[in-house]
């Protein structure tokens, strides 16, 4: 088994900051001209379609899209084209944006096909820009994350994540959110170093656990608990703080760990009474930026996620060693799923 700083999750991870550092370079002329055709479309509806960690950033799309650009996003099923044989009428004048690592999933090469044949504006978010799906699109945003060769993503989904951030901030030509991405590498190398060991006790000795977010975080709670599941063969279930009250808190036994990732907007402070009743319920809270998982600085709010994923990442890497496993290669499980 290798020590922690030798496996290939490890080093990926940690070179997200530099990933980050390169798109903002890369894909300055790509997304000037994909902003231009937004705003000319003004489209009343976007689309996402995604599987796995990428769904995951699609997730963070929809909130930011919703948030910040008043814009109404559905998640389509990638299988509607490919199963199910949906000529995506609906898509007529929409934007939708096909998230992919490895751009090669039959299925999402379906959906993304029958949306652009259907009328929609289509942007391919990939790593591989010489992947099938951006022969499919209108518009080839490169993640530019690199090779990425342990099985669990980690650099590509902080890319996606930061991506997604760069189309907005241009979308709405905000200054504040422009001037903060040019600072994330930074915050992420800082993130990086960030002592969350104290967490790794209370995980590693886990049978299961919830992994909560809310708005802006929802996104990497669902992500957090998927690595948990692949690199570390731990039963981690994400739910939104807002919904968590709703059948799951019965769950909740003394010693039950809680993994949180709180907002840093005005949601933080709805979040403080299920907190309170977690803890009443002896659940072991983990609440990332508190106690045990510091957190450097002050991020923007809607960059504070991909921060703090940044720090979870190196848990999760030691987390899956403590647990006997090798993050690198869990059971079952291949760098690049092909599904129908």
């Amino acid at each position: 088994m290798p020590l922690p700083a030798e496996t290939l999750m490890f080093a990926e991870a940690a070179a997200a900051g530099a990933a980050v550092a390169r798109q903002g370079e890369a894909v300055e002329p790509a997304l000037a001209a994909l902003v231009d055709r937004l705003r000319a479309l003004d489209p009343p509806l976007a689309f996402t379609c995604a599987r796995g960690s990428s769904d995951h950033a699609a997730t963070y799309a929809k909130f930011m899209f919703e948030t910040r650009l008043g814009l109404p996003t559905v998640s389509q099923h990638p299988s509607l084209a490919s199963v199910y044989g949906d000529p995506a009428k609906g898509a007529r004048g929409s934007a939708f944006f096909a998230i992919s690592q490895s751009g090669r999933s039959p299925d999402l090469i379906a959906a993304t096909r029958a949306a652009h044949r259907a009328g929609a504006l289509v942007t391919a978010l990939v790593n591989d820009p010489a992947a099938p799906l951006a022969d499919e699109a209108d518009s080839v945003m490169p993640l530019t994350a690199g090779p990425e060769r342990s099985v669990a993503a980690t650099k590509s989904y902080i890319a996606t994540l930061a991506l997604i951030a760069r189309l907005v901030a241009a979308w709405t030509a905000d200054r504040a959110l422009t001037d903060a991405l040019a600072a994330l590498p930074d915050a992420l190398a800082v993130a990086w170093q960030a002592d969350w060991s104290e967490a790794l006790a209370p995980l590693a000795g886990a049978r299961s656990l919830f992994v909560l977010g809310r708005g802006s975080t929802l996104a990497i709670a669902q992500e957090a608990a998927l690595k948990l599941k692949e690199t570390c063969a731990l039963h981690a279930e994400a739910f939104s703080i807002a919904e968590v009250a709703h059948g799951p808190m019965t769950l909740v036994e003394p010693g039950f760990p809680v993994l949180v990732f709180p907002p840093h907007d005005v949601d933080r402070a709805l979040i403080r009474p299920v907190l309170d009743t977690l803890e009443a319920a002896g659940a072991r809270l983990l609440i990332a930026g508190e106690g045990a998982l510091p957190m450097t600085g002050d991020p923007h709010p809607a960059l504070a996620p991909i921060v703090m994923i940044q720090s979870f990442y190196r848990l999760a890497n030691a987390v899956a060693l403590a647990r006997g496993r090798n993050p690198d290669q869990p059971p079952l499980l291949n760098k690049v799923t092909l599904t129908r």
